[in-house]
């Protein structure tokens, strides 16, 4: 197959961020649902939006503003190292010609934050897709088809980056290659969702 666009998630995949949304999902969790020890795992790689449906709708709505806020101050604060060896891969890609775009649930406040930590992640994508810009979320395709849609690339001819099972499967389901980093999820349990898994981008 020809690559021509390559299309990563952003948590887990671009940034090593996972474990501190941990924390900060661990300590929501203890506080509005202590009847289900270790719910902060079961809900990684999921939107704010499937968080809330599924676990702080109902009687827990108005929670919502709250843990909204809160997670708006953490991630203006969270650290965003680069998942080892991925700046090296990104501009490898660029100097082969290959478009490349971030393709993230994140919204636009979230970005700010990591363009205040990293002045140059802009100028390492010819595009970022965030939630602003998606009718459905992840596992859709929507997120996926847009962006190839953007450069006018075949989905065959792109590539998908992701770590998460409802990234995983939108990659599928989007028609495009699937590479799944075991950052988030054990490789044996992401396997059966990507054509192929990677520890990080030095083994590529």
């Amino acid at each position: 197959m020809t690559i021509k666009a390559a299309l990563f998630d952003l948590d887990g995949v671009v940034f090593d961020t996972e474990p501190q949304y941990s924390i900060f999902w661990g300590a929501q969790c203890r506080e509005f649902h202590p009847e289900i020890p270790g719910l902060e795992h079961k809900i990684k790689g999921q939107t704010l939006v499937q968080i809330y449906d599924a676990w702080f709708s109902g009687p827990l709505a108005d929670s919502q503003a709250l843990i909204t806020e809160r997670l708006n101050d953490y991630e203006s604060q969270m650290d965003y190292d680069y998942i080892p060896g991925f700046e090296e891969y990104i501009h490898e890609l660029r100097q082969q010609g290959v478009k490349t775009a971030v393709v993230t649930s994140s919204n636009q406040p979230k970005m700010k934050a990591v363009y205040a930590k990293h002045p140059e992640f802009e100028g390492l994508f010819d595009a970022i897709l965030t939630s602003e810009d998606f009718e459905r979320s992840k596992p859709d395709p929507d997120c996926y088809l847009k962006a190839a849609e953007r450069f006018g690339v075949e989905p065959k001819n792109c590539v998908v980056f992701e770590d998460s099972f409802n990234g995983l499967k939108s990659g599928r389901a989007a028609g495009m290659y699937v590479i799944g980093l075991a950052t988030t999820n054990a490789a044996e349990d992401i396997a059966p969702f990507c054509d192929k898994v990677i520890e990080d981008f030095n083994h590529l």
